[in-house]
């Protein structure tokens, strides 16, 4: 058969003309209204080409090659449910919102295509890719929200939207063609830089001076999410019995576990937002009584009595130690492996530890040889962590390391002295020094 003489080719012709697609570029207004009526709280339009995203575009364009503009969204979370000491019901609350904005962002593509506009909606929260090596997320909608004008990063790391403030969860509908206006975004920030964050981070993992400890806090509240949870698949495969398994994660992680596994990954915090008193909905309460904000909001989540989840020897440990005494502290490992030494240089700024580097001043050249060849410069002074490529000045400590080698010392398959001794690992320099870089990245 011909293709013109098949009856669905033959359906289509007899069709009488329809209408005239939209022609790019597309009305802005239309846009942001259909999200609106679709449901979505507030919507903003970037164009591909803003420069600020120019290091996502690779990432956006792998979901969609066709982007043109990008369609922010965001959802409202109810501000009680967030708030609340029991985490279930903090858990349903984002969990609810982000199967929201999803179905809104569905709705949005379905209604575009209807009227021949391309269009493909991202994915809010999870799931993700989890077999991509580094990132494992596609499209970030943060900085595409802040550059459509719904807000502003912050100290939490959050985007505060100017009338909802921290309560929000966001998506992003890519389009295939452009739009007559985009959005800029907002003149100025709406955190109120009260570090009522700081005070409510269990672990410490937002610091006073605006830095963010990355690893305590992955650590901690996405216990049971993915990179995590390997350490509960390798308590149950190493342990001998129940009672050894008992030993490395209790009946409650165990009961909890299942509970991510069978609804949805469970977060062990998100005080950061939950105590944000920042955006036009939500300031008054703070306004108007500071102390009475801080006993009915704050200080419960500080009272609470739960499992803190910290690396051992890490800035979180000592913190949570010091800070809440009445909290448990639970070591744990870190056990997502590391697999290649460029992943390596990559993740040292996220797993830095300043606490843990207080008073070391130091260069380090490393030259890793084998399955990788790379050189780089690695500088750690005034608590602050400096990675470049190449050997840059004088170095304090010189290590040589066969890459494979490296890697599996990383990742607790093969010991340091051991490597040592077989000179697959050589130091040249203070081993003082050495051991202290070692202090900084604990687990």
């Amino acid at each position: 058969m011909q293709l013109d003489e098949h009856p669905t080719v033959k359906k289509l012709k007899a069709r009488p003309p329809g209408e005239v697609k939209p022609q790019s570029p597309v009305s802005a207004q239309m846009l942001k209204e259909i999200a609106r009526k679709h449901g979505a709280d507030d919507a903003g339009l970037v164009d591909i080409g803003r420069p600020s995203l120019k290091s996502e575009i690779g990432h956006i364009r792998s979901v969609f090659s066709e982007t043109k503009t990008l369609l922010a969204i965001c959802g409202r979370m109810n501000r009680e449910p967030v708030r609340s000491v029991v985490r279930s019901v903090a858990n349903q609350e984002f969990h609810a919102v982000y199967d929201e904005i999803n179905d809104i962002a569905r709705a949005i593509v379905r209604e575009l295509s209807d009227m021949g506009i391309p269009a493909c909606n991202a994915v809010a929260a999870f799931p993700m890719e989890a077999q991509l090596p580094g990132r494992t997320w596609t499209v970030a909608h943060k900085p595409i929200a802040v550059e459509a004008g719904l807000g502003h990063m912050g100290l939490h790391r959050s985007v505060i939207h100017p009338v909802f403030g921290s309560f929000i969860l966001l998506d992003t509908v890519l389009i295939g063609v452009e739009a007559d206006s985009y959005d800029q975004p907002v003149d100025y920030n709406p955190c109120l830089e009260c570090k009522l964050c700081v005070a409510a981070c269990p672990v410490g993992a937002l610091k006073p001076n605006g830095s963010f400890d990355f690893m305590s806090c992955f650590t901690h509240n996405y216990r049971e999410f993915l990179g995590n949870f390997n350490d509960f698949v390798e308590a149950a495969v190493v342990s001998k019995d129940m009672k050894g398994f008992r030993k490395r994660i209790s009946d409650g992680e165990t009961a909890s576990m299942w509970q991510s596994l069978s609804f949805k990954p469970g977060y062990k915090a998100a005080y950061c937002l939950a105590v944000c008193p920042a955006g036009e909905d939500v300031i008054n309460p703070y306004l108007e009584d500071k102390a009475e904000y801080l006993n009915k909001v704050v200080k419960p989540l500080q009272k609470k009595e739960e499992t803190l989840f910290v690396l051992p020897g890490s800035d979180a440990e000592e913190f949570a130690r010091k800070r809440f005494p009445h909290k448990e502290i639970k070591r744990v490992r870190r056990h997502v492996a590391v697999g290649s030494v460029k992943a390596f240089i990559a993740q040292m700024p996220l797993a830095f530890q300043t606490g843990r580097s207080k008073g070391l001043d130091a260069v380090f050249h490393w030259t890793f040889d084998g399955q990788e060849t790379i050189e780089v410069t690695v500088r750690i002074a005034d608590q602050k962590l400096q990675v470049s490529q190449g050997h840059v000045g004088e170095a304090d400590v010189r290590v040589f390391a066969d890459a494979k080698t490296w890697l599996d010392i990383v990742n607790r398959e093969y010991k340091m002295i051991n490597a040592i001794v077989l000179r697959k690992i050589r130091v040249k320099g203070s081993m003082t020094l050495f051991r202290a870089f070692g202090r900084c990245f604990p687990g």
